[in-house]
């Protein structure tokens, strides 16, 4: 898993990422009420915002880390926003993208780096 300085955490398959919030980004937002999911077919350039979380304290938009084409959206957080809260690296991931391209990853951390600029922030 890699994690970006927006706070987005990316798991590779193949051609395929997976992309989430992290559980600081989580955290720091508070319970989350409602996820703006990308559509399905969408195609999004590296740190575009494609997905919006909200809480009852703000709403944040989330940016790819990856340049690609969204193949499949986490549905369930359509009811089940909190899974975001309660499961942010497995239930709560907001959408996979088949990635045009691998090297869009080479800027992402992995979590020792990713610890060590959350306590350097």
């Amino acid at each position: 898993m890699k994690f970006t300085k927006d706070h987005e955490w990316i798991k590779v398959e193949g051609d395929v990422a997976t992309i989430g919030i992290t559980e600081y980004a989580a955290e720091a937002l508070g319970e989350l009420v409602y996820v703006e999911l990308p559509k399905v077919g969408n195609k999004y350039n590296k740190h575009d915002a494609f997905a919006v979380v909200e809480s009852s304290k703000s709403a944040s938009d989330v940016y790819i880390p990856v340049a690609g084409e969204v193949v499949a959206s986490n549905d369930l957080l359509n009811s089940q926003p909190e899974l975001v809260n309660n499961s942010s690296y497995v239930d709560g991931w907001i959408a996979k993208v088949k990635m045009s391209n691998d090297t869009d990853l080479a800027d992402a951390m992995d979590e020792a780096g990713y610890k060590k600029f959350l306590q350097e922030s």
